[in-house]
């Protein structure tokens, strides 16, 4: 089983492609880890030689009970990217981790070369019937996967992927960013996405029919063709 350890966490991570593609980290989303999304990983593999790892709190990773912060997972990413000896990529972050790609891009802008954010936004619509929502959601919120997240690592990630706010700061960002997004996301709301798209210089937004689970369901088809035409 391959794994790093970055500053105590233990790491697991696969690579999938071919040697000779173009290096592409895969960045999960909340809950999300890695055997859940194989599907659309052999996808991009198909273009790119693919870096797929799971979030600490998710997956094989480690998931300690202390609290969790987006930039403090950027960092993870940027561990992992130096301990297997990948010294820059094109970013894709789904969902939350759109917004750890946000941070990786902010803090270490040498190892990022290009971002693709779905479903994502440089923050979440803030709301107390959201948080609760959030907090009681059940413990694994995608089902079906071998690797069942601990409730309180949910929470931890949930805390994190809160928390954190780039929309000040996205004019700090230089790399090219395509922003591929589920017209009718009710977790992160489109208008998530047309910030992103005005704070980030020369980036491209394209909308699909969909939630914001989309690129995961009937849309994926549509998000690869998106993405293998910008990159």
């Amino acid at each position: 089983m391959p794994t790093v350890t970055v500053d105590e966490l233990c790491v697991y991570y696969e690579w999938h492609g071919s040697d000779d593609s173009p290096p592409l980290v895969l960045i999960c989303g909340l809950g999300l880890d890695i055997s859940v999304i194989a599907s659309l990983i052999d996808d991009l593999a198909a273009r790119y030689r693919v870096l797929a790892f799971d979030n600490r709190g998710a997956g094989r990773t480690d998931k300690p009970d202390a609290p969790y912060s987006v930039e403090r997972m950027a960092a993870d990413t940027a561990g992992l990217m130096r301990a297997v000896g990948l010294s820059h990529a094109a970013v894709l972050g789904i969902s939350l981790g759109g917004r750890i790609a946000l941070a990786l891009a902010l803090a270490e802008p040498d190892l990022v070369d290009r971002l693709i954010l779905a479903s994502s936004g440089a923050r979440v619509v803030r709301s107390l019937r959201r948080w609760v929502k959030m907090l009681l959601a059940p413990a694994l919120p995608v089902s079906g996967g071998p690797y069942p997240q601990p409730s309180y690592a949910f929470r931890r990630q949930v805390a994190a992927s809160t928390a954190y706010d780039a929309s000040g700061r996205l004019g700090e960002i230089g790399v090219p960013a395509l922003i591929l997004h589920g017209i009718d996301d009710r977790s992160m709301p489109v208008g998530l996405a047309e910030e992103l798209h005005a704070g980030l210089a020369g980036s491209i937004l394209r909308t699909f029919p969909g939630g914001h689970g989309f690129l995961l369901r009937d849309g994926r088809r549509q998000f690869l063709d998106a993405l293998f035409a910008w990159y």
